[in-house]
């Protein structure tokens, strides 16, 4: 069960030194760095000989979580391929530990936030959507998950797992879970399919800080409010404080395992 390291900056410009001292005294006996931007996993030779020598039991660590990706939605990627290889990932600069339940339980926000990311890009596209429908460019959009609805109640009641549904069909594993959702509560009489133990609860305290560092971002308050929108969307949220930063999330799962992979 080794500890190892991964430390990236984004430009050749940056310094190393800082990250690998801070692994260095987390007990890395091995780190991998490199000098590259973080938009996307791919294509970082460095990142992917790390991921090729970590094997079950082993702790990836960074400084912070970002190090490893900026896109939220590789970053759950990666996160679930990491946690199905039984390999742990651990954080310098910030309070994550994924072997552990509340570890577990923050990257099961991931997929909300990535979710909330692609909604933001979007907004962004709709003026150039309405430019290309009145040009007569426009070619429609590709389906969304929410239109395989069908496909994923089909594939669940044939025994597949929610995993397996979301690879075959190319969608989150959120959207997987929303889409059982709905059906559980359409059909409140019939059994969750695919379900074969207790379904559980486990109660979260989320702190959420917003910071704007950039005037061509919008305002805090929108993004909360844009947040606090999805995580109702899929989980019994409660905030604790009306004026404050932190608040209380149920969310429902049927295995551990499962809990990591949300």
């Amino acid at each position: 069960m080794a500890i190892i390291g991964y430390a990236r900056v984004s430009t050749i410009d940056q310094d190393l030194t800082l990250q690998k001292n801070a692994l260095k005294k987390a007990g890395c006996r091995k780190i991998f760095s490199e000098k590259q931007s973080a938009t996307k996993t791919e294509g970082r030779k460095e990142l992917g000989a790390c991921l090729d020598y970590l094997r079950e039991g082993d702790t990836l660590i960074v400084t912070r979580i970002d190090r490893l990706s900026r896109s939220l939605r590789d970053l759950q990627n990666l996160v679930h391929d990491l946690n199905k290889s039984g390999i742990y990932i651990k954080t310098i600069e910030q309070p994550i530990d994924t072997s552990n339940a509340a570890g577990k339980a923050f990257f099961d926000m991931l997929g909300v936030f990535a979710e909330f990311e692609t909604n933001l890009r979007r907004e962004r596209q709709l003026e150039g959507v309405a430019k290309a429908k009145k040009d007569g460019k426009y070619k429609g959009r590709q389906p969304t998950a929410r239109a395989k609805s069908y496909e994923v109640i089909s594939l669940i009641k044939d025994g597949l797992t929610r995993d397996a549904v979301s690879k075959k069909l190319d969608i989150g594993i959120a959207s997987v879970y929303r889409i059982l959702k709905e059906y559980q509560e359409n059909n409140p009489d019939s059994p969750l399919p695919g379900s074969r133990s207790k379904i559980k609860i486990a109660t979260l305290e989320v702190s959420l800080y917003i910071e704007n560092n950039s005037k061509f971002v919008r305002g805090k308050k929108k993004a909360r409010e844009d947040i606090e929108y999805e995580w109702s969307r899929y989980y019994q949220m409660r905030k604790l404080h009306s004026d404050g930063q932190d608040y209380l999330l149920k969310v429902t799962y049927e295995t551990a395992e499962e809990l990591g992979m949300l």
